[in-house]
């Protein structure tokens, strides 16, 4: 069986600079907001070209920090209006939610599965003040539409980045990612972080993630306990600067996917350009889901389904149901998420494309 994502596989390379790591934690025997993480917030920032970087529990409450940022720095209230994309993860949707804000859900453009811009402006109110772009599957957002949108309603942009790592970040306020076990760049557990040019948001930041301290035992603000894990840092460390090369890896990996499989009964994503997108994952559509994941399975092949229902569908948020998001919901019931990943064999693609060109 090809595996849909080989964890095992991935850290295997990083195994021995991981053991070098905890002997060094021990050693030091100082295991929360230490050298790691200050190191990685700093190589990170440059990374990503931001001025600041702060460390978090994991992707949602990167996020959530965010919004509650703003709202302590009075540039948003309780109750006011975030534009989320329908087609996502429902983290994205939990942020909006968690910190007291309401989000008002758009339709994707069904090329790029990512926030239609030519939608936004229609669903914009007195109430509305930020948008929350995504990056669904790694895939860079119309940016410079939606930033040009954001200026003419003096809206902050925000970007769910969890997918989405080594894509040029621009025209957005602040940045939120995820380096759960299976994005781009993995930790060995959960880690987030997220990047900022804004000094006044990430002196928020820094202390909201802490207690709300800035000083230990003062507490400015009401925060909560979400800090990067010093040993997940360390992973971190070991991993950052291997990631363009893994990127570049599943970036020859989709181009063959979009050159070889041809298969009328498959529909596959659009990518103009490759700069745009580090493939997190490699999304195709088809009208009888169910029976290709079958015959993928019978035939060696793991997959996934991202995401099977739409958050507006979920009984968690069953006050949205009578909703309707026609484009969101063919989306969900359509997608299949084939085998994406550094350290797939040339001989595992051949396998994979050659299966679905006979189905």
């Amino acid at each position: 069986m090809i595996k849909f994502l080989d964890l095992h596989k991935v850290n295997l390379p990083y195994q021995a600079a991981f053991q070098e790591k905890m002997q060094e934690l021990l050693d030091k025997g100082w295991f929360v907001l230490g050298d790691e993480v200050q190191t990685f917030e700093q190589q990170f920032a440059r990374y990503t070209q931001s001025k600041y970087c702060i460390g978090v529990g994991n992707g949602l409450d990167a996020m959530v920090l965010i919004f509650k940022a703003y709202i302590e720095l009075g540039l948003l209230q309780k109750g006011d209006e975030i534009i989320v994309p329908a087609n996502t993860y429902i983290a994205s949707i939990l942020a909006v939610l968690q910190a007291d804000l309401t989000p008002v859900l758009v339709e994707p453009d069904v090329e790029t599965f990512n926030l239609n811009p030519n939608e936004i402006e229609a669903k914009i109110t007195a109430k509305t003040k930020g948008i929350l772009v995504v990056h669904l599957y790694g895939q860079l957002a119309d940016m410079e539409a939606i930033a040009t949108i954001g200026s003419k309603h003096n809206l902050l942009i925000i970007e769910d980045a969890a997918q989405a790592h080594g894509l040029p970040f621009l025209g957005s306020h602040a940045r939120a990612f995820s380096f759960y076990p299976g994005k781009n760049l993995g930790a060995l557990g959960d880690a987030g972080c997220i990047t900022t040019d804004d000094s006044d948001l990430a002196k928020v930041l820094f202390a909201l993630r802490n207690y709300g301290s800035e000083q230990k035992y003062y507490n400015e603000y009401l925060g909560v306990n979400s800090r990067l894990d010093e040993i997940q840092a360390a992973f971190l460390n070991v991993k950052l600067p291997h990631l363009d090369k893994e990127n570049a890896v599943r970036r020859s990996i989709a181009q063959r996917y979009l050159v070889e499989i041809r298969n009328p009964k498959i529909r596959l994503p659009k990518c103009d350009d490759f700069q745009k997108h580090v493939f997190h994952l490699f999304v195709i559509r088809t009208a009888n889901r169910a029976e290709l994941q079958e015959y993928l399975k019978q035939n060696g092949v793991e997959t996934l389904i991202h995401y099977p229902v739409p958050a507006h569908q979920q009984k968690a948020l069953s006050a949205w149901q009578s909703l309707s998001f026609p484009i969101t919901e063919a989306i969900h019931r359509e997608v299949l998420s084939l085998p994406m990943s550094p350290v797939l064999t040339a001989a595992e693609v051949d396998h994979i494309i050659q299966t679905l060109n006979c189905y």
